[in-house]
């Protein structure tokens, strides 16, 4: 290439300022440079223990042969304890370790959207090196008050249960528990689906999961298209436990780059029990001292300074907001087992899924009588106000007197009814996976619900009347489906009309079955 056109791709000045530096680093002399070079003593499971560095500072990144990293975790007289950041096979003791005189940071960016990396924001997705202008360090401190302001906005995830009894707001930290098996993950990923054309950069941080389950979940957001406006950051369950440890940081410094960019950012923690356990190793290992279940006294500090950095910013600072979507497994339902209390009152309310509603096949399995949100209606759309308050009360009544109508054969006429309107009402609540509904068909099938449309019809066929509603709702109402979505509140006309189209949904339904059973008449 000729200077000319160096020139012209204004890379001719750029060249000489290199060539004039290179000159001038040539012609000074070489001058000495002092460092610290330890030496491995001891290499456990995912630690290693170095002498010879005296200056070493806590949370320091050590470097030892073959690129290996490692975290600077506990500083005694003698020796350093440090967490290894990847497989250990090659180092042994005797080892050289160096001081890099730097933190644990990871690269941030657009260029991250769309990617699958690991706890050091290096790809894991075969698509090349992450290719971004800026580390950040993954320890962070939470924005402080003043530049916090209240949780208004709502998060729609989607489905009907948490949006109209549990609703979640932008900037909220809203806990995901249940045993296992219980839709905990699939919840959080009905999320962030929910989230396509909202403008949310969605942050999937799979902490201590099997390897198969987490390809399993970057396959139904690609295959989905939800990938292209999400960030995966995955510590695999056979990755040492340094990876794990640090994963949930990474993510949440990754979701605090386009959060301060005036972005919304949902950032889903999976788990942060396989977190406590991945401290809780590498804890015992340094020789920390163990506390109640073997966990070191600061258990409670490492998810509560993490999840303090979700928050909603004031308009001065961009109005930007960072979502919390923690999951915390539970044992046989104990809700009030040591690290899920520690969570329940760090969050701002908790979702609890119940196994025993996924035996009856009550899918999501959400627990409404011990879910709680503590930001509730006010991020609530208006439309959801005028549907929400009536539903939680007859569910929560439907439920008590199910408990009870077990112990008793003759019930009456009252009872009789809140029961059936109950049973029709969780029904209209179930969900299929992968299906988020927008936010005006929603409140048609719970409205509906909720004043007794669906009555008329079987249990069983609510879920086909509701699909029914949904469809009528959208074709015949567009007016008053945009108005929903704007956050107008509907007077009671607007009320009335959804509750009209939803009664003419379920007369349809009912004529559908009557001509199908005539039809098996005749055969």
């Amino acid at each position: 290439m000729s200077e000319r056109d160096l020139n012209e791709l204004g890379l001719g000045e750029v060249l000489e300022d290199v060539a004039t530096a290179l000159g001038r680093a040539l012609d000074e002399p070489a001058q000495l440079v002092l460092e610290e070079v330890g030496e491995v003593t001891h290499v456990g499971q995912g630690i290693a223990r170095v002498q010879g560095l005296p200056s070493v500072r806590s949370e320091e990144l050590v470097r030892f042969p073959g690129g290996l990293m490692g975290l600077v975790f506990g500083l005694e007289d003698d020796e350093v304890g440090v967490i290894l950041l990847g497989e250990s096979d090659n180092l042994g003791a005797g080892a050289e370790a160096r001081r890099t005189g730097r933190v644990i940071d990871v690269p941030v960016g657009e260029e991250l959207r769309g990617r699958v990396v690991n706890a050091l924001g290096e790809p894991l997705d075969g698509r090349g090196p992450v290719r971004t202008w800026m580390r950040w360090p993954i320890e962070r401190p939470a924005p402080p008050i003043t530049d916090r302001t209240p949780v208004t906005r709502p998060l729609q995830t989607g489905i009907k249960a948490v949006d109209a009894l549990i609703p979640v707001g932008r900037g909220q930290r809203e806990l995901i528990a249940g045993d296992r098996q219980t839709g905990k993950t699939a919840l959080a990923v009905d999320t962030i689906l929910n989230q396509r054309d909202t403008g949310v950069v969605c942050v999937y941080c799979a902490i201590g999961q099997r390897s198969d389950d987490t390809a399993r979940v970057i396959a139904e957001l690609r295959q989905r298209g939800a990938l292209q406006y999400c960030i995966v950051v995955v510590a695999a369950g056979e990755n040492p436990p340094g990876l794990q440890y640090i994963a949930p940081y990474a993510a949440t410094t990754i979701g605090e780059f386009f959060m301060e960019q005036g972005g919304d950012v949902l950032v889903v923690y999976d788990d942060l029990t396989a977190h406590a356990r991945a401290y809780r190793e590498v804890s015992l290992l340094l020789r920390r001292p163990p506390g109640r279940e073997a966990f070191p006294g600061d258990i409670f500090f490492i998810h509560s300074r993490m999840l303090e950095r979700a928050t909603q910013l004031n308009d001065r600072l961009g109005g930007g907001s960072l979502t919390a979507l923690p999951i915390v497994e539970t044992e046989a339902q104990n809700i009030s087992a040591y690290i899920p209390t520690n969570l329940i009152s760090i969050t701002d309310g908790q979702i609890y899924l119940n196994p025993e509603l996924v035996q009856r096949g009550m899918l999501p399995a959400v627990d409404v009588g011990i879910s709680v949100s503590r930001v509730g209606g006010k991020t609530q759309l208006p439309a959801y106000r005028a549907v929400a308050g009536d539903l939680r009360l007859q569910y929560a009544q439907f439920e008590e007197l199910e408990s009870f109508a077990r112990f008793g054969t003759r019930l009456d006429e009252d009872t009789r009814a809140k029961l059936e309107r109950g049973r029709r009402v969780r029904q209209a609540l179930r969900q299929p996976q992968y299906q988020p509904i927008p936010v005006a068909e929603q409140i048609a099938v719970l409205l509906a619900a909720s004043r007794g449309a669906f009555d008329a019809i079987d249990p069983d066929e609510v879920r086909r009347a509701a699909g029914r509603v949904r469809s009528l709702v959208t074709e015949q109402l567009p007016e008053i489906c945009e108005r929903i979505r704007e956050g107008v509140k509907l007077d009671d006309e607007e009320l009335d009309e959804i509750e009209r189209v939803a009664r003419q949904a379920v007369y349809l339904v009912v004529g559908e079955a009557s001509a199908e059973g005539g039809d098996d008449g005749d055969g």
